[in-house]
């Protein structure tokens, strides 16, 4: 069967090639979803003698005798390279670089619309991890942060790690860390309106990707009780002999109940169920959780658990979903992650200023906190602010911060 073809440049309300409904997505992203802006007038030879030459000569010449200063000067200290190799995006998978643009000009706009951070997309022709690292580092003086976006694991962790090692810019995995942190945010409050401490909870997680794999490591961090985290052939477990080093390390991370299996045993008595594998999860296993639990649904646009059958059964759903309560959505996070990052010259992102961020976002519900209520809306505009003060303190207390 052939593929449907949406031409794009039709101007009528459907498709000359199939008589289908045209696709408004096509519309709107002709062109690209962003563009270059001016922040000074070049309205006259002085103008142009002063934002050109001979003026920009003087503060080149600055900069090359005092290097601080191109924060001071330049737009590096405010904007952050967006950076894919298009391996990994959304539910498409290795789509490659040209195909990812789309995603990474609307990460882009979403940096600057929620935490007025300019954000250039980068796609690279290149899925060598060594290869991606060295042309992100030549690339770095032009930049003041780096996001790492839409790349597969394992190799998403060794290039970030690599990064970081050799930077001292801000470099943060979204895909991990900001999905965990809105993760965090929503898990204390769900906690909070149970009467639970994080460290009564036991949660099971579906899928040891990027985001698994982060989520774990960061709620435990945070004081979770425990964690055991599926793959597709079941609990990851010391007593495994198929593990990669990244799943051999989360062995010993996690799992102090020792439990091996398949996920649904896993389920049984669990406190939490958290996907990001978008799998799917049997209604039976789902009712063998705890009594009060929290199922945590993410994947998009099929979560694992239905919320019509997680609410059966579950105190507390959330999904990855715009349409339904409690949308557990990055955009919660990292604008104003990097945000309160730029704003102090943060020499990194460490986990302070991540726990930081998740614990304001999760104080911006405040007295309003319900079980459909349990993390804010992306539109809320007391977001952004509050995870950009709450990081740049967190970067100042933890001695990263650099003004």
């Amino acid at each position: 069967m052939a593929a449907e073809i949406v031409n794009p440049r039709s101007d009528s309300n459907t498709d000359s090639a199939t008589d289908e409904p045209f696709d408004p997505a096509f519309a709107l992203h002709r062109g690209g979803k962003m563009a270059v802006q001016s922040t000074v007038p070049i309205r006259d030879k002085d103008d142009l003698s002063l934002a050109y030459t001979p003026g920009v000569a003087k503060v080149c010449s600055a900069i090359a005798e005092n290097p601080e200063l191109v924060h001071d000067y330049t737009w590096k200290s405010q904007v952050v390279a967006v950076v894919t190799d298009g391996t990994a995006v959304l539910g498409l998978g290795d789509i490659g670089p040209e195909a990812s643009l789309p995603v990474m000009e609307g990460k882009a706009i979403l940096f600057k619309q929620f935490g007025g951070v300019d954000a250039v997309p980068i796609a690279l022709a290149t899925t060598d991890a060594d290869e991606i690292v060295e042309t992100v580092v030549r690339l770095a003086p032009s930049f003041g942060g780096v996001n790492l976006e839409d790349i597969s694991a394992p190799r998403c962790f060794e290039i970030e790690r690599k990064l970081q090692e050799r930077l001292d810019i801000p470099v943060f995995h979204d895909d991990q860390h900001g999905t965990a942190v809105v993760t965090l945010a929503a898990l204390r409050n769900a906690a909070k309106l149970s009467g639970r401490s994080l460290g009564e909870l036991r949660a099971v997680i579906s899928g040891a990707g990027a985001a698994g794999v982060a989520i774990a490591k960061f709620l435990l961090e945070a004081g979770l009780g425990d964690v055991a985290v599926a793959d597709r052939k079941g609990i990851v477990s010391r007593d495994r002999e198929d593990l990669t080093e990244v799943k051999r390390e989360l062995a010993e991370l996690t799992n102090k109940a020792g439990i091996s299996g398949t996920l649904e045993a896993a389920l049984a008595g669990a406190d939490v169920f958290i996907g990001v594998s978008g799998g799917t999860v049997p209604e039976p296993a789902v009712a063998s959780m705890a009594p009060g639990a929290f199922v945590f649904a993410m994947a998009n646009p099929n979560p694992e658990v239905h919320p019509d059958v997680a609410h059966k059964y579950a105190a507390v759903v959330a999904t990855g979903r715009s349409d339904y309560p409690n949308q557990i959505n990055n955009v919660l996070a990292f604008p104003g992650i990097f945000a309160g990052a730029l704003q102090v010259r943060a020499s990194r992102i460490t986990e302070g200023m991540k726990i930081a961020a998740a614990n304001a976002l999760a104080d911006v519900v405040g007295d309003e906190l319900a079980a459909d209520y349990v993390i804010p809306s992306p539109f809320d505009e007391r977001v952004a602010p509050a995870v950009t003060a709450a990081v740049a303190a967190a970067a100042r207390a933890e001695g990263v911060a650099r003004r």
